[in-house]
């Protein structure tokens, strides 16, 4: 926490001419010395943030092409009880929205509209970034910006088409994924099924040229008057268990593991297997690790990027809170004090605690996308429990704040759960060590959940602060 303190120079009494004792005239009073400004009240260190998340894509329609309908939303949040904005200025698709010289600007998005699902083209120039930053700070409102790490374009669904670098420049196509399919290892962008490989086109983590051209935007995105930043998608594929086996992944692989693949990919993995069904090779477990050194090594990189640029932006990263199964993605969110294999975890070798990235970060982001019955409880799969377990899994290296998904396919998809909102405050403001967050504001306005969330945190205020 950065303290501020504003110094000014008192401005010198002006002189007074001398008046003859006994004349008709009065020596004046000296002009009072102006009231000193109120130093701005420092936040506590142990300050429960109030986040709420603004995705692009849920909310193009109304941010796309209105600094009105921003500046509404905004003062509504405000009103709610929220205290951070989380602003998603790189979507799937690939494109910024903030000035960049190492990335273009997103002009359209794909998106569930009033009229269906469609493209909206953004023919606003505003800086949709400065926009936010500008407002919320008015309002005295934090305000993060999050972007979506290795992705490079989307496979729109519903026969709608494509958009991003992958399918704009061919040139980058040896800078994405590659898939270890039942068919033999494929590109990604030679995947293009929209009825099944829809979705975010990923980039390999591991390509020099990949982490260079990222690292890049994250510059860009630091040079702004931004509180955070925040890394989401910074992992592997989401095909999980079947990327990344491009020809760098293996070298990278054998000069890990010390010895030559003969093999690939099927001694490490068996073509088009998508889960380990409760065990693993010691190769395997090898791979698992290497995989979580790649992202811990960025994250590194990523870090020491912002806080070269500006020391007092937060960096850190959204990661979903099923840590049991988030091997999968290659992504070690813990602690480097927590011992997976020492708890039990089969897919966990001696090495991988040395991979947890939690102590470079200065905040960290849950997702407790928990159903609407599994608010309360212990262990994943309750909003509750996420929050509990990352609070045991960062081991007080970072604080974190955990939030739900409230508009997810488990209860939450028609509305109608107002009613839910001051048990989810207590089971993820309570089980946080540094606040929580709402994904995402788009539902919050669909559903019309204002006055719901607003009472739940006035709720929670009266009884924690008593």
């Amino acid at each position: 926490m950065f303290l501020v303190v504003f110094s000014c120079a008192m401005e010198q009494p002006k002189e007074i001419p001398d008046i003859p004792w006994g004349g008709s005239e009065q020596k004046p009073d000296p002009e009072p010395e102006p009231e000193p400004e109120p130093e701005p009240t420092p936040e506590p260190e142990n300050a429960e943030g109030k986040y709420v998340w603004i995705s692009c894509e849920g909310n193009w329609e109304e941010f796309a092409n209105s600094k009105d309908n921003i500046v509404r939303d905004i003062n509504k949040l405000k009103e709610c009880g929220f205290t951070d904005l989380v602003v998603d200025v790189r979507p799937t698709n690939g494109g910024v929205l903030f000035k960049s010289s190492h990335a273009k600007a997103q002009t359209r998005m794909d998106c569930w509209t009033r009229s269906g699902y469609e493209f909206i083209n953004r023919t606003a120039n505003f800086d949709y970034l400065q926009t936010f930053i500008d407002e919320g700070h008015r309002q005295g409102l934090k305000v993060h910006a999050v972007i979506n790490t290795f992705v490079g374009g989307c496979l729109c669904p519903y026969g709608l088409g494509f958009d991003g670098m992958l399918f704009d420049e061919p040139s980058k196509k040896s800078w994405a994924s590659v898939v270890n399919t039942s068919d033999g290892l494929k590109n990604t962008m030679d995947l293009l099924d929209d009825s099944v490989d829809y979705g975010a086109k990923f980039l390999s983590p591991i390509h020099p040229e990949v982490q260079e051209f990222v690292l890049g935007i994250i510059s860009d995105l630091a040079a702004y008057d931004v509180d955070g930043i925040i890394l989401d998608r910074c992992r592997f594929d989401d095909y999980c268990l079947q990327s990344d086996f491009s020809d760098l992944m293996r070298s990278g692989f054998e000069e890990y593991c010390g010895q030559s693949i003969v093999n690939w990919p099927g001694d490490v993995m068996r073509p088009g297997q998508e889960e380990l069904n409760g065990w693993a090779t010691n190769t395997q477990k090898q791979w698992f690790e290497f995989r979580a050194k790649v992202i811990h090594d960025f994250v590194i990189k990523a870090a020491d990027k912002v806080h070269s640029i500006n020391p007092e932006i937060k960096f850190g990263c959204y990661v979903g809170g099923w840590y049991s199964s988030y091997y999968y993605n290659g992504v070690n969110w813990a602690s480097p004090k927590y011992d997976p294999k020492a708890d039990g975890y089969y897919w966990a070798g001696s090495n991988y605690k040395d991979f947890g990235y939690a102590d470079h970060c200065d905040y960290m982001f849950i997702g407790a996308y928990a159903a609407t019955d599994r608010i309360s409880g212990n262990g994943e799969w309750s909003m509750q429990g996420f929050c509990k377990q990352a609070a045991d899994l960062f081991m007080g290296d970072v604080p974190f704040a955990g939030g739900p998904d409230i508009g997810n396919g488990e209860g939450f998809e028609n509305g109608g759960q107002g009613h839910l909102m001051d048990s989810i405050v207590d089971a993820c403001m309570g089980s946080s060590t540094g606040g929580m967050f709402f994904f995402d504001l788009c539902h919050i306005r669909m559903f019309d959940y204002w006055n719901d969330i607003k009472r739940a945190f006035e709720n929670y205020n009266t009884q924690h602060n008593n």
